[in-house]
């Protein structure tokens, strides 16, 4: 076949048109679309899917909800960094099966990337029910975390059978058995990432944190569109340790609960909600108002979208209304 050459017409239209797919992926790695799960409670499928953030990080995004059958308990934001056909992952949800179909999905995107690691933010269920799947792969968290894990993993698995049903059959607590050092560094293939052992949604919050490309980590510190969690929180610590989140001054936010975030506007919104319920309760409390009343009064407008109200705001009051009264009383709070 013939070969014809370009006018110099027409290699200015290629180039011209070259430029424009440049700039018009480059707009799409500064916003990338997150694709969310598509649960099927009848086949037991979470819907996985890797969403590309951009230099090698993906996230693999839960439902902004609480724990259901229909969502299969999938609220967490899990993910991966992936770099000369290696792989570190970052959590591994609710159960064996999620673990499963989080590890094939990961296998799939990544062309068989060989699996270096798996990280544990910290010691609540969705972080670490799916180390099964990894077997064959080292897994790290804190010492503070993997302390919490063994106290807790006997319960977390009974209760999440209940919440949760056929989802987590077969599931069984693998720990970690490697220790994270915090404040450290991760080198993945040559990439450094920083480390921070912070508190206050637990008593050891892990962040990873890219700060060449802006790309946080965040934990259980930071969550976006939803009402926090509570059972292993300290508010005043979580009020510190989201200010220190605010410095870095990221540019892209992955909470454990809620959507990625762009800016700091995630942290805020945390903040806001956590220093609201601080001077709420202690302005009840000083009233003498009752728990049920406190309730009864719910949030401000600003927090009523949030996923998971009211219910996680009913045990936000419930955990640590009793220790404002003590307060008012004049006891320890």
């Amino acid at each position: 076949m013939m070969k014809h050459s370009r006018t110099p017409h027409q290699r200015l239209a290629v180039a011209m048109l070259a430029a424009l797919l440049t700039s018009a992926t480059s707009a799409i790695a500064a916003n990338p679309t997150i694709t969310p799960p598509t649960p099927n409670a009848k086949t037991l499928n979470y819907g996985l899917n890797a969403s590309p953030l951009g230099d090698g990080w993906y996230v693999i995004e839960g439902q902004n909800a609480d724990f259901s059958v229909d969502n299969g308990c999938n609220i967490i934001n899990t993910g991966f960094f992936v770099k000369d056909n290696k792989v570190w992952v970052i959590n591994t949800g609710t159960s064996r099966l999620y673990g499963e179909q989080q590890r094939a999905l990961i296998e799939k995107t990544t062309h068989q990337a060989k699996i270096q690691e798996v990280i544990n933010l910290n010691l609540h269920p969705d972080y670490f029910l799916g180390n099964q799947a990894y077997a064959d792969t080292p897994i790290a968290a804190t010492a503070v975390t993997q302390q919490g894990m063994h106290r807790e993993a006997s319960a977390y698995e009974t209760n999440l059978y209940k919440l949760c049903g056929d989802w987590m059959k077969g599931t069984e607590s693998r720990f970690p058995d490697q220790t994270v050092k915090a404040p450290g560094q991760f080198d993945w293939s040559g990439r450094q990432f920083e480390t921070m052992e912070l508190s206050g949604h637990t008593d050891s919050d892990l962040v990873i944190f890219d700060r060449e490309h802006g790309v946080l980590w965040s934990g259980g510190l930071v969550f976006h569109d939803r009402i926090i969690t509570v059972p292993h929180a300290h508010l005043k610590a979580w009020m510190e340790s989201l200010k220190t989140l605010k410095k870095l001054n990221p540019k892209i936010i992955i909470p454990s609960h809620g959507p990625v975030a762009f800016g700091t506007g995630a942290i805020d919104q945390t903040l806001d909600y956590i220093t609201w319920l601080d001077q709420h309760l202690k302005q009840s409390a000083d009233a003498g108002l009752d728990i049920n009343e406190v309730m009864d009064a719910g949030v401000p407008d600003r927090f009523k979208h949030f996923a998971a109200y009211p219910a996680e705001f009913y045990r936000n009051v419930t955990k640590f209304y009793p220790q404002y009264e003590r307060a008012a009383l004049g006891g320890f709070r």
